[in-house]
């Protein structure tokens, strides 16, 4: 199985060590999560050299080829919002999860795809519950 992990990168970094922790539980399971990479530290630098369209084109690419997407959505992103609307369009599973007490789009809490889920966590704890529950809907 293949989850594209979807997070903030120039919006803000605030919430990096959830990132991590969502795809190190993706990986641990055995979960192929092309996007891995977005939720390590220094990734801000590393995205900076690479060319928008080659960013753009290789992340669609990954979008495409995946079976379903977690997108952590407490910091608000466009490229994270781009992202899990091609993905419902597509009609691949969405899990976006968000920090207790965030608030986040209207045009997210509001949408009642059967495709989207949407999870408000506490804690690290919780939010690894949803993932593992969003994961094994998928199964």
């Amino acid at each position: 199985m293949k989850i594209y992990f979807s997070c903030s990168i120039t919006g803000g970094r605030a919430d990096e060590k959830v990132y991590q922790l969502l795809v190190s539980e993706m990986l641990h399971s055995g979960i192929e999560v092309p996007t891995a990479q977005l939720s390590e530290s220094g990734i801000v630098d590393l995205e900076k050299v690479v060319d928008p369209n080659e960013i753009f084109h290789r992340d669609m690419n990954w979008l495409k080829d995946c079976d379903a997407v977690v997108a952590e959505v407490s910091t608000p992103s466009h490229g994270v919002g781009y992202e899990i609307a091609i993905a419902l369009t597509l009609g691949k599973p969405v899990l976006c999860c968000y920090r207790q007490g965030r608030t986040i789009s209207k045009i997210i809490t509001g949408n009642d795809s059967p495709n989207l889920m949407v999870k408000e966590y506490a804690n690290e704890e919780e939010v690894i519950s949803y993932l593992q529950e969003f994961v094994s809907s998928l199964k």
